[in-house]
C-alpha cells in the first residue's frame, strides 16, 4: 500500500451515488445493510441485468455484493475503508432471480487496516460464494 495515491477521499459527498447501496443511482443494487453488532447483512435478488452468461448472474456483481457487505462491516464498526485486497472463492453458480442473503463480519481490525469476511447464501443457508479482504481505513466514521 506504500505505492497508493495519495487521495483525499470524501466519505460524506456522493453517498446516494454508490453503485452498491447508493439508493439514487439508476443503475445501482441498492443495497441496503442492518447490523446486529456483529454482522453486517443484506438482501438482495439479481435479475436480468445482472446476468453474465445467459441465466447466470455475472461473478462481478457477486464480487461487489461480498465487497460491500465486507465495507459495511468496517463501517458500522466506526472504520471508513477502501478495499486493499479481497479473495473471493464462487462454490456455485447462482442463477437469476434467486433471493439472496448477503452477511459480513470483521475478524480484525488495527488502526491501519481491517479485515473481514463475507458470505453469499440462498434462502437454504447454501454458499453461493465467499470472500476475506484486508482494506485499508481511511478515517473513522462520524457519529
Amino acid at each position: 500500500m506504500a505505492n497508493w495515491p495519495k487521495l483525499s477521499v470524501d466519505m460524506e459527498k456522493e453517498l446516494e451515488m454508490c453503485f452498491a447501496c447508493g439508493q439514487r443511482n439508476p443503475i445501482g443494487l441498492k443495497l441496503k445493510f442492518g447490523w446486529d453488532g456483529r454482522v453486517a447483512r443484506t438482501e438482495f435478488t439479481p435479475n436480468k441485468l445482472h446476468q453474465g452468461w445467459a441465466g447466470v448472474v455475472h461473478g462481478g456483481i457477486i464480487a461487489c455484493l461480498l465487497d460491500e457487505a465486507m465495507s459495511y462491516a468496517a463501517l458500522f464498526s466506526g472504520a471508513n475503508s477502501l478495499t486493499a485486497r479481497m479473495q473471493t472463492r464462487f462454490r456455485r453458480p447462482l442463477q437469476l432471480d434467486e433471493p439472496l442473503a448477503v452477511t459480513a463480519s470483521l475478524t480484525k481490525k488495527t488502526r491501519r487496516l481491517v479485515e473481514a469476511k463475507a458470505e453469499v447464501l440462498l434462502r437454504d443457508g447454501t454458499v453461493v460464494a465467499d470472500s476475506t479482504a484486508t482494506m485499508f481505513v481511511v478515517g473513522q466514521r462520524k457519529k
